[in-house]
């Protein structure tokens, strides 16, 4: 059987399914894959428009526990939210309850098709919302206020059950408001119509909910760290945690090996 290499999972959303696109030089996903090569394999698992009840209902067709011939899942990444925060629609709706979208996270952390594998989980907050230009391109759908109820709930899951947290929303709005010159934060954040003023947020979040480039590179140096702690402090030489050998100890075919 052919060697499979331990996985490393983006299970979320558009905000996942998007890392794989090239945008002005920088792909999230790429960079990961790039930081791990020949260790892990990226495995991009987003999902347009899901929320928690879509991807817990299909999550057996997605995660297969262990057995022969499927690879480890060493590290799961999970960002959804950003569709359970839009508000009820009578037509295409994508809202779930806050209560549940919480008892959702933990059923999908906790289900037995993930915890089999033993992986690293990191949950990762929605980023913030820029309701000012959201608002322009589907009125009465999102609201800031409540998207940040549902990244405060990823906060509580993760510490709740002892899991990993990318603070994503943190990330963005602070790297934002550094951006905009004399925004005062004590007044309340960017892309909230209570303080009425979009700053920096304009250019990381274009649409007003997904990611620019230069927000993924923000979400990139939030993940970074969390990569690559199996193999440093090594001999390089030996190249820790690769699935196939360095070139260097590799074995050959018995006929091309020099003779001495």
């Amino acid at each position: 059987m052919a060697v499979s290499y331990p996985q490393i999972v983006l299970f979320g959303d558009s905000l996942f399914q998007g890392a794989a696109s090239l945008e002005d030089g920088f792909c999230f996903q790429a960079a990961v894959q790039q930081q791990v090569l020949r260790r892990f394999d990226i495995v991009n698992r987003g999902l347009s428009g899901y929320n928690t009840s879509n991807a817990l209902k299909l999550l057996p067709q997605i995660f297969s526990p262990p057995g022969p011939g499927v690879p480890k899942l060493a590290y799961l990444f999970v960002l959804l939210g950003a569709n359970d925060a839009a508000l009820p629609q009578p037509v295409n709706n994508q809202h779930v309850p806050l209560d549940k979208y919480k008892q959702n996270l933990v059923f999908i952390i906790t289900h037995p098709n993930i915890t089999a594998h033993n992986p690293k989980i990191f949950l990762i907050t929605p980023p913030p919302l820029d309701e000012l230009k959201a608002s322009e391109i589907e009125p009465g759908v999102r609201k800031h206020r409540v998207s940040a109820s549902y990244s405060e709930a990823v906060r509580q899951v993760a510490a709740e059950h002892s899991v990993g947290l990318i603070d994503l929303y943190e990330a963005v709005m602070d790297y934002a408001i550094s951006k905009t010159p004399g925004f005062d934060r004590s007044k309340g954040n960017l892309g909230d119509p209570e303080t009425g003023e979009r700053g920096h947020l304009k250019n990381l979040l274009p649409d007003g909910l997904h990611l620019s480039s230069e927000a993924y590179k923000l979400l990139y140096e939030a993940v970074k760290p969390h990569l690559g702690k199996e193999w440093e402090g090594t001999d390089a030489a030996e190249r820790v945690g690769y699935v196939l050998p360095d070139w260097k100890v590799a074995p050959w075919l018995e006929e091309d090996v020099l003779k001495p």
